[in-house]
């Protein structure tokens, strides 16, 4: 644990270095954040506040997470030359950060430069992508026969559950649900941010439960990830300096799912990720029940002044300041609670 807390603050400084350098790159290039024409007024003052921030976070966490992994291959000790066991399994969280990050990026690009400029993908082209990835990185998971691949731990039961193949599409949906959930949160400064490395913290430490099961790995990447996040808040704390956008948020999603399927602990994500669930829930629940009134009485109706569900608490009056730090301190709960289930 002192070792991952050191990579923490090691990811910390590296991200706060890169910070300012990224955000005069995002201005030079015009890579400004856009804004809904439905959403909440006040959000109008962000419009052309550099986006694609997740950069912030993915850099550090690939450059201290290789350099971790290319010293075990050489030597098999970690930077405190004990024996570690970062290897190869370590490149799975990492390749998927990648590789929704690069799918993120593609949705930020489209949205200020595209022909859809202000919108990005559509929602079907980013479902088509997004939903054979997850199934390719659940099918490898399996195939490189990865501690927990094809199984659950469930509270209570001593010994995990196998489910065999069966688990490739439970892990893809995993992982693709996740990837989505982060990203419908990533709507107010410093939101997404927080939640997500509350989230990691939870689980790196759900993995240090787990070091008999040999899962230093997850323990050390989860920590970098927090100390990146940290760092990507000195500029996103409001009024935002930078903005996460679908390269961080999607990528941050997706590799949360995959850390919680890789403690076995994924049941209990609905928990510690509360937050996300219940945005992604906000949302589904808005579009379902719209369509619903729409065929039942001829026009639709919201269950919500506005979805995700942070926009309708701030257009129930509160400030943005007042939803970030009041579903901080929910989603915090909510990942101690977490924690708590993974002892049980």
């Amino acid at each position: 644990m002192d070792f991952a807390l050191i990579l923490a603050s090691i990811s910390f400084l590296l991200a706060v270095v890169w910070g300012p350098l990224l955000i005069r790159i995002l201005r030079h290039y015009g890579i400004g954040k856009r804004i809904r024409i439905d959403g909440p007024r006040s959000h109008q003052t962000k419009l052309g506040t550099p986006t694609m921030g997740g950069l912030m976070i993915v850099v550090p966490v690939v450059v201290i997470t290789l350099v971790l992994n290319v010293l075990y291959l050489l030597t098999g000790t970690t930077l405190k030359g004990r024996e570690g066991n970062t290897g190869l399994s370590i490149l799975v969280p990492l390749g998927v950060m990648l590789a929704y990050g690069f799918v993120g990026a593609v949705d930020d690009i489209a949205g200020v430069r595209g022909m859809r400029r202000g919108e990005g993908l559509t929602a079907r082209r980013k479902t088509l992508l997004e939903v054979p990835l997850s199934l390719a990185i659940a099918v490898v998971m399996l195939l490189m026969d990865l501690q927990f691949a094809g199984q659950v731990r469930v509270p209570v039961l001593q010994n995990p559950v196998d489910l065999g193949w069966a688990w490739v599409p439970i892990a893809a949906f995993v992982i693709y649900a996740s990837a989505n959930a982060v990203n419908l949160t990533d709507g107010l400064d410093g939101l997404a941010g927080i939640i997500v490395a509350s989230a990691f913290a939870a689980y790196g430490v759900i993995a240090l439960l787990h070091l008999r099961q040999e899962q230093t790995f997850v323990v050390q990447f989860c920590f970098i990830v927090v100390g990146a996040c940290f760092a990507f808040l000195w500029y996103n704390a409001h009024p935002a300096q930078m903005i996460m956008g679908d390269t961080g948020a999607l990528a941050l999603g997706a590799t949360l799912g995959t850390v919680a399927l890789m403690t076995g602990q994924w049941l209990l994500l609905p928990v510690v990720a509360l937050i996300p669930v219940a945005e992604a829930v906000s949302v589904s629940l808005q579009v379902a029940y719209f369509k619903y009134t729409k065929r039942r009485f001829g026009q639709g109706r919201r269950l919500f002044k506005m979805a995700p569900l942070h926009h309708h608490f701030e257009l129930l009056g509160w400030s943005e300041t007042q939803v970030v730090q009041r579903f901080w301190l929910v989603g915090l709960l909510a990942a101690m609670a977490g924690v708590a289930l993974a002892l049980v």
